[in-house]
């Protein structure tokens, strides 16, 4: 499967939670008036330029509400679109693609936007000579998370962990309980083989990290030239590790002072919190 694709099951998931929203009690009223046997094809036309996203939730919606429909892509997740071009065209009963559009319209255009949000903070960082890798995070819309970080994939982005699972994140909250050398201590013996992540506020907090034993190191809040001098001062001792990750504060208008600071990635929750719908329409050509 493409890597900018989301697992199939969470995208069916997703599209048949967002159908049954639109479609309860008892269906598309206005859809119902049109003539069963009406037949059409309707063109996805992007109104801007951006990245796309989403594809296979726009299938999933026209299957499940008609497998009778077809829809023929031009495009897959991870391109770049151009506004005018069409990416796909949808052919079949008029009814059910006028049912199905909405739902369609609203994951490829938010998904395109996560894409196309991502994709500039990327460039930001290759046009200022950089290796940061732009990072994903949380942050991320209730039962989405799994398009959405697709989404950052589509854009040229890398995911941080999915969930609470995936491994331990010691933040300023338990570290306030704990401190820093003990709660790294517990979590290697609670949880061994896990990565343990430590956030850290000052160079004091990224020594205590590294001295404790942490595989990687978030580096909160902090400027450009003070994550510059913990790079070189970690890296002096540890040439390939622990993580280092920058994270707070950091926009489209900022970004570029980080890029080249040596550290590793850089989190930014803007990317599924606050991207903006690329504005992508469905527009019938025959009917």
């Amino acid at each position: 499967m493409h890597d900018a694709h989301p697992p199939i099951g969470a995208a069916r998931e997703a599209v048949a939670r967002a159908l049954a929203e639109d479609l309860t009690p008892i269906g598309d009223l206005t859809s119902l008036l049109l003539p069963p046997d009406l037949v059409a094809t309707a063109r996805f036309v992007p109104r801007s330029d951006g990245v796309m996203a989403g594809r296979l939730c726009v299938d999933e919606a026209f299957r499940q509400v008609d497998a009778a429909l077809t829809v023929e892509w031009s495009a897959d997740d991870g391109d770049a679109l151009t506004s005018g071009k069409d990416v796909a065209h949808v052919t079949g009963p008029l009814a059910p693609i006028l049912t199905a559009e909405r739902t369609a319209l609203n994951f490829l255009g938010h998904l395109s936007g996560v894409a196309t949000l991502t994709s500039r903070y990327v460039a930001a960082v290759a046009a200022a000579g950089g290796t940061l890798r732009v990072w994903d995070t949380r942050k991320t819309t209730p039962g989405l998370r799994a398009l959405e970080k697709a989404a950052v994939r589509a854009g040229g982005g890398w995911n941080h962990r999915g969930n609470l699972s995936d491994w331990v994140m010691l933040k300023d909250n338990h570290l306030a309980l704990f401190g820093i050398a003990d709660a790294v201590a517990r979590a290697r013996v609670r949880w061994p083989g896990r990565t343990i992540h430590v956030e850290c506020q000052d160079a004091a907090d990224a020594r205590l990290a590294v001295e404790a034993g942490a595989d990687a190191l978030l580096l909160d809040n902090m400027t450009p030239d003070e994550v510059r001098a913990i790079v070189a001062e970690v890296r002096a001792q540890h040439p390939t590790r622990p993580l280092l990750e920058v994270s707070g504060g950091v926009d489209l208008d900022t970004i570029c002072a980080y890029a080249t600071t040596g550290a590793d990635m850089v989190s930014v929750g803007a990317l599924t919190h606050s991207a903006p719908v690329l504005d992508i329409g469905l527009d019938v050509e025959d009917a």
